[in-house]
């Protein structure tokens, strides 16, 4: 368990760690509102690419869950960053749902239609992806377009087990076009890390990254210098530490057991 002041910051995963699917974890709900009672900092920190900052919100806010549009970071957000700030000029081909869309139009970047004219490939969890996307993609990489993912997931937990992630389309169009995938932008990237610091404003080591996935969140940790909780409520079991030998601080079963005072 953690003592409530060592931290000045708290930050969540989403998916695995505050709820699976439409359903809420245990303990979440108590421990957000205690964190806001002694006037912790919050940050929902996710993954999705499907999803946008307004729609994580909407999805928090059904199940109870109190929070602000700027506490959620999204990979599809940062992505949108990522280009706004590294490449606004670039002329952008997007593999994935309408999130990333929605997300750089945002930032007034070039999104188009022709994957021949791309300088940039980001790859994103699509639901629709077909073989007929794959020689797109492949084809403006091949062109000289460079390969971006939103995150690295392979695949994330449902009710009834897992789906595959964004991981597996982009690895798809690298082994196509025979180029490397340039840039990853989610968790654990160093570059997530560094908005979560410009964001909340206070020294690494005094944020708390609480999340289910050995790979993305406690790697984090690693890759930023903040400290690290596992909960086991979604992808990961005690078994996949030392087979991974990625440790985290500290490990819980759920959100209940997170904090002592």
């Amino acid at each position: 368990m953690v003592n409530i002041d060592d931290f000045d910051a708290y930050c969540f995963d989403l998916d695995g760690t505050i709820y699976v699917g439409d359903v809420i974890l245990p303990g979440v709900k108590e421990t957000i509102d205690r964190l806001r009672r002694y006037d912790k900092k919050l940050l929902f920190i996710t993954n999705t690419s499907t999803q946008t900052r307004e729609e994580c919100l909407h999805r928090l806010q059904k199940i109870g869950i109190s929070a602000d549009l700027d506490e959620i970071i999204t990979a599809s957000f940062l992505s949108a960053v990522y280009f706004f700030e590294q490449f606004p000029k670039a002329q952008i081909y997007i593999v994935g749902e309408k999130a990333i869309k929605d997300e750089f139009s945002r930032f007034s970047l070039k999104v188009i239609d022709n994957p021949m004219e791309a300088t940039h490939v980001i790859v994103g969890l699509d639901y629709s992806f077909n073989y007929e996307k794959l020689n797109l993609a492949m084809n403006a990489v091949r062109n000289g377009a460079k390969l971006v993912a939103t995150n690295l997931d392979p695949c994330y937990p449902v009710l009834k087990g897992h789906v595959s992630d964004t991981l597996a389309i982009a690895k798809a169009i690298e082994v196509a076009s025979g180029k490397k995938i340039d840039n990853i932008i989610g968790k654990p990237s160093s570059f997530y890390g560094s908005k979560i610091i410009e964001k909340l404003k206070i020294l690494n080591n005094r944020c708390l990254i609480i999340g289910d996935r050995l790979e993305t969140d406690i790697m984090l940790g690693k890759t930023n210098n903040f400290r690290t909780c596992l909960v086991l409520t979604g992808v990961t079991n005690k078994k996949d530490v030392e087979k991974t030998k990625i440790y985290p601080d500290y490990i819980v079963d759920n959100l209940h057991s997170l904090l002592w005072t």
